[in-house]
């Protein structure tokens, strides 16, 4: 459990809810079905997880709030309101920039999302996977291409135009066509940010099941490059700038919270088997939602797991994720944070990364090439400090 700390300062909050009206095959996220679930108490629990952190880690800037899952749209309009208000009553949100929530096409009706915007939400992030319908229905998708398309037309109707779509590719069954197809669809749209995965295969999901019992066949590795070539050279086209190995923006458009991650700042993660960042210490919460519950019942932190981090974590970590950004690392930030220099910590590595073409120095700034972001956990293995 965290000692009490002084006022944090710049931080932001993930909020996880872990309930699913359908449970994807590929998905290793913390959920459960929806039906049969204490909804309206793990709000309240969540609640009182945020009050409880704040006593213990007070703040007076939350510059970004994400609600993820599941599915949060999964929630009714009225529990949504609660939530919302809740969170409005908790957390500083005068000061939040960003407060984005995800939502699954086909659950977002307009009561929703007028609750929503009426709490000052302000963008929305969609898991559209694949505009293919014998996929979608292949991978576990309850919704449809028109699904995505009628919630669209909702959005639009009700001026809400800050939006960002996820897409998975490498699919079971997926052709190289199939993902053009989907690509072509999916800008069409012009959103303003388009995230972009290839799929994981995870332990305890469907498709690890399958693949195990050799029921599922995947694309070839040249296949799932190829996609991800295209994928990159369609985006920059249609004006959409890769700045993170997966996501895709028009400028200005970045995705704030996910900054947060990559540039390794400190964040509070609420709600079930969610994760945080505080003050060099990582921690996880109970993941079953019973687990969670039960603490917070008798006003303990639902904590299951700390990590403090020596120094050297932290910069182990510092490059992991900064170069997954495309603008890369500050050498004068990477001395303010750590009191280090850059290169009495890493230069004796550059000359042979930059030799094979995969990372950059120039001025004050390191970055992957983009070869080097299609090896990244070859080259992020470089990063690793001798113990």
């Amino acid at each position: 459990m965290f000692e009490e700390t002084p006022r944090v300062t710049n931080t932001s909050a993930y909020i996880h809810i872990p309930f699913c009206e359908h449970i994807c095959y590929y998905c290793d996220f913390n959920k459960v079905f929806l039906e049969g679930q204490p909804v309206d108490e793990y709000i309240q629990s969540l609640l009182k997880e945020i009050e409880l952190t704040l006593q213990l880690h007070p703040t007076d800037c939350s510059e970004t709030i994400y609600i993820g899952g599941g599915t949060p749209t999964s929630l009714s309009a009225t529990q949504l309101d609660v939530l919302f208000t809740g969170i409005h009553r908790l957390l500083p949100t005068n000061t939040t920039k960003e407060f984005t929530v995800e939502a699954n096409p086909g659950d977002l009706t307009e009561e929703k999302l007028h609750v929503m915007k009426h709490h000052g939400v302000n963008r929305l992030s969609m898991g559209v996977q694949t505009f293919n319908n014998r996929l979608l229905k292949k991978i576990g998708r309850k919704h449809t291409a028109e699904d995505v398309y009628e919630t669209i037309r909702v959005l639009e109707k009700n001026q809400f135009d800050n939006v960002s779509i996820d897409l998975i590719y490498a699919l079971p069954g997926q052709t190289l066509e199939d993902f053009r197809d989907t690509l072509h669809r999916a800008i069409e749209l012009g959103l303003p940010h388009y995230s972009m995965y290839s799929l994981i295969l995870e332990n305890k999901t469907q498709f690890m099941n399958w693949v195990r019992q050799g029921r599922l066949e995947l694309p070839s590795q040249e296949v799932e490059s190829k996609m991800f070539e295209e994928a990159i050279e369609a985006m920059e086209k249609a004006g959409h700038y890769q700045y993170e190995v997966s996501n895709f923006a028009t400028p200005g458009k970045e995705s704030q919270h996910n900054l947060v991650y990559w540039n390794n700042e400190n964040y509070y993660g609420f709600g079930a088997g969610a994760s945080g960042y505080l003050k060099n210490e990582r921690y996880k919460n109970f993941g079953p939602i019973q687990h969670y519950l039960r603490p917070l019942r008798e006003n303990n932190l639902p904590i299951v797991e700390t990590e403090p981090l020596t120094i050297d974590n932290q910069i182990e970590e510092e490059m992991f994720l900064g170069l997954r950004k495309r603008s890369g690392i500050s050498q004068q930030h990477f001395a303010r944070k750590f009191n280090r220099s850059f290169m009495d910590v890493y230069g004796n590595i550059l000359p042979e990364l930059i030799e094979n073409n995969w990372l950059v120095v120039e001025d004050d700034r390191i970055w992957l090439t983009q070869q080097g972001l299609f090896i990244g956990n070859e080259v992020f293995e470089k990063f690793l400090l001798p113990k």
